[in-house]
């Protein structure tokens, strides 16, 4: 017989690469516990990877209409949603709208990191560099990152190419872990699993960061959302009928 379930969470993957979202279910489908279900959708529009500032832009929208359209079809109980990106777009108005706990694989990295102190981060893509740099600080962890490693290869060609991934992870791990670092985080949704095999080639505790986020809100340690229930405080026009059907407030 199925087990009641007491808390039910949803991982929305921002981009519309379904191979990333079978990778965070893969990589979290063991470390759910039981009474926990934990639902994963993927993104009906924008990019196949968030790579710059208009592809998490567009991601941001495609996060609100992911959750959206799952409350839609899925109205009743929701106990948390974790934004499955290393650069949680869309955090901010899906805390005000969801109401219940909402973070993303970034946020919950640098809560489990700033426990220890001071921490680096890995994560694929040049550009991503300056958008985390931002994320840290309005979040504010900016004065415990001390340091970002970006490798060449994108998310999205490590999570294609495992063996290039270890090796180049490998190399970046142990570089990102300079004086005063406490932890690194291994950032990426496309990276999810990959800290397993590489905590041996770094000085200091490893974080994966897809299993960050399912650690952090089933501990209840993700930020309370400032509103009950779900619901926006603006008019829409020419918007989703899921986005359009949700209550809004005065």
């Amino acid at each position: 017989m199925k087990s009641e379930i007491a808390r039910k969470l949803l991982m929305i993957n921002p981009n519309t690469n379904t191979a990333t979202t079978e990778r965070l279910q893969k990589t979290l489908h063991s470390l759910v516990p039981s009474g926990v279900d934990l639902d994963f959708m993927t993104a009906g529009f924008g990019s196949n990877y968030i790579a710059c500032e208009s592809s998490h832009a567009v991601a941001a929208h495609a996060c609100l209409q992911s959750w959206a359209d799952y409350r839609l079809t899925q109205p009743g109980q929701l106990d948390g949603v974790l934004i499955g990106c290393f650069g949680d777009p869309g955090l901010f108005a899906l805390r005000e709208a969801c109401g219940c706990p909402v973070t993303g694989l970034a946020e919950a990295s640098f809560i489990l990191a700033a426990q220890r102190g001071a921490f680096a981060i890995v994560t694929g893509g040049e550009r991503w560099r300056p958008m985390l740099q931002r994320l840290a600080q309005s979040l504010g962890y900016g004065h415990l990152l001390r340091h970002i490693e970006t490798v060449v290869p994108s998310g999205a060609a490590l999570q294609s190419d495992p063996e290039m991934a270890m090796r180049c992870l490998a190399e970046a791990c142990a570089k990102a872990a300079v004086p005063g670092v406490q932890t690194v985080i291994l950032g990426g949704a496309g990276l999810a699993g990959y800290a397993h095999g590489l905590r041996s080639h770094c000085p200091v505790p490893l974080i994966d960061s897809a299993e960050a986020g399912l650690q952090v809100l089933l501990q209840d340690l993700a930020p309370a959302a400032p509103y009950a229930g779900d619901g926006f405080f603006a008019q829409w026009r020419d918007m989703a009928p899921a986005i359009m059907n949700m209550p809004v407030r005065p």
